[in-house]
């Protein structure tokens, strides 16, 4: 079993990166296979809507995002890690998400992966430095479509308000053990799906 965590993070050891490090550990010890993928050593054009994955699924810009998708479709279970930047996901992870475009037109338009019988879990961390009350709402919303796109099922999030000073995270022993236990989950299943905010 692989676990793909996607670290949509500019910012090297940065708290976003410590929660998705531990969710890792967390999946590893459950078993897992578990590779990271940092988004911002990747060169990753934006979506041009050009829509030439309309004709067989794939999309006709060849940058990185080429690798990442064959990543994507051999995950069994994906994590998305990224920090909150004026009430969404950062600018890199937002690049991976409109690129999966060619994804979602496979799926939903010419039915090329269909038959895929995994059950299919995403998990979502984020950091926000504010403590807004729908500080998260847009980015959630944005990673519910981009798993739907892939084939995810949307499985559980770990969102923490009020982090922002490098490392930060680390003094946050509740959350830290969050991200273990929602790695571990993601990779066994849990009777309880879509845990929600721990904020």
């Amino acid at each position: 079993m692989k676990v793909l965590g996607i670290m949509g993070s500019p910012r090297r050891h940065s708290n976003t990166e410590i929660l998705l490090d531990k969710a890792l550990e967390g999946a590893q010890e459950a078993g897992a296979e578990v590779e990271k993928v940092l988004v911002s050593k990747l060169k990753i054009s934006p979506c041009l809507e050009i829509y030439a994955c309309r004709k067989d699924g794939n999309c006709a810009i060849k940058d990185d995002m080429q690798l990442l998708y064959d990543k994507l479709l051999e995950a069994d279970h994906i994590i998305l890690a990224s920090p909150i930047f004026f009430y969404g996901i950062t600018s890199q992870t937002k690049a991976v998400v409109d690129r999966c475009q060619a994804l979602w037109m496979r799926r939903h338009v010419l039915g090329i992966g269909k038959e895929d019988a995994r059950a299919r879990r995403g998990l979502f961390i984020s950091v926000g430095a504010t403590r807004g009350k729908k500080l998260f709402d847009g980015a959630v919303l944005t990673v519910k479509y981009f798993f739907d796109a892939i084939g995810v099922r949307y499985f559980a999030d770990l969102l923490v308000r009020g982090i922002d000073n490098k490392a930060q995270i680390e003094e946050n022993r509740e959350a830290l053990q969050d991200a273990f236990r929602l790695g571990q989950k993601l990779v066994l299943g849990s009777s309880t799906d879509n845990e929600g905010n721990k904020s």
